[in-house]
């Protein structure tokens, strides 16, 4: 079974990280603010202005831990990391797959169905804990619409029909995430759908910073088992995008991301004071924001639960790794099919 690590997010602007002995030393303004053993770690993430020391940078790259940065908004800006490894037989598998004239069809649809239907599970679950009958009605109406897009991906006969079903499944449930939150919050958390690049409201806001927190698991748990995380069925191919690691962190945004940003609003964790609005409109976490987030995604992945397929208890933090070794074993022919994580 594989161990979760954990990863070490670095928000802190100007901070420097360097190495002394067995554990990483986070500096800021030549004042020691942090000593980590290095067995702890699986990979660090620099978010904004932060640095890191060639000796520690070259420690990570022979013991194999990833360093990312990703902005301030949450969006992904670099990876560093050491050779290849991985079974080169593995990715040649999943080269032939990827040239074949059906599996990546049958791959697609095994992602976005896990998507929309953990997407359907979420509007039940509010709908069966909601106070107000008007809006668990409306939920319950979303959830059946979302449930017909499902039974219309088992008859798509391409990639594009597929997208087409996804984008209008998506509609519907970003139209229901208002409902998700408890009255008192709607009124700064507005939510008119999905915009990005930059978010332009509190809500994109966080669910971006979310979602590139976690491409990022899902592209270490891919590269754990030896696939290409830019290699993707689902998702278009082009220079320097993880394709695969966006197909497979689809079937994880509700369960994970989602429901994780509804608690931290719900809960009044999350607030008004912990955004910023920059020139231009975009809204963006400020520091406090960030680390309040991070500490909960945190939390959020030690929590248990039992795997359907597996049948074992693990982390949820675990759940990508598990997920991408049942793609290798499709991938490889040990198995017929991919079956996406359902979450009950």
């Amino acid at each position: 079974m594989t161990v979760l690590l954990n990863t070490l997010y670095v928000t802190t602007p100007e901070a420097y990280l360097r190495l002394e002995g067995e554990t990483i030393c986070v500096m800021v303004e030549k004042e020691k603010r942090l000593q980590v053993p290095m067995h702890h770690l699986g990979a660090i993430v620099c978010v904004g202005e932060v640095t890191l020391s060639p000796a520690l940078m070259g420690r990570c790259m022979e013991d194999g831990r990833s360093i990312v940065w990703i902005a301030r908004s949450g969006r992904f800006q670099a990876r560093v990391e050491g050779p290849v490894n991985g079974n080169i037989l593995l990715r040649q598998a999943q080269h032939r797959v990827a040239d074949d004239s059906l599996k990546p069809l049958e791959l697609a649809r095994a992602f976005l169905a896990g998507k929309l239907r953990n997407s359907r599970n979420v509007l039940l679950r509010s709908a069966r804990d909601g106070q107000d009958e008007q809006e668990n009605s409306q939920l319950t109406h979303n959830a059946q619409q979302i449930a017909n897009h499902v039974r219309k991906l088992e008859t798509a006969p391409d990639l594009d029909t597929l997208r087409g079903e996804e984008g209008h499944a998506a509609r519907i449930y970003f139209e229901s995430f208002p409902l998700l939150m408890r009255v008192a919050a709607r009124e700064y958390f507005v939510f008119d759908g999905r915009n990005r690049r930059p978010p332009k409201d509190a809500t994109n806001a966080l669910l971006s910073f979310l979602y590139a927190v976690l491409l990022n698991d899902c592209r270490s748990a891919l590269e754990s088992v030896g696939l290409d995380p830019q290699l993707g069925f689902l998702h278009a191919v082009r220079p320097g995008r993880a394709a695969l690691a966006l197909d497979l962190m689809e079937e994880f945004r509700s369960v994970i991301a989602d429901r994780l940003a509804l608690t931290l609003i719900n809960r009044g964790q999350i607030q008004s004071s912990h955004f910023e609005k920059r020139d231009g409109g975009a809204v963006l976490l400020n520091d406090d924001g960030r680390k309040i987030v991070i500490v909960a995604y945190q939390e959020r992945k030690q929590e248990m639960l039992m795997h359907p397929i597996v049948e074992q208890q693990m982390p949820i933090g675990l759940l990508p790794h598990i997920q991408a070794r049942l793609l290798a074993r499709c991938l490889r022919g040990d198995a017929p099919t991919y079956i996406p994580y359902l979450h009950k």
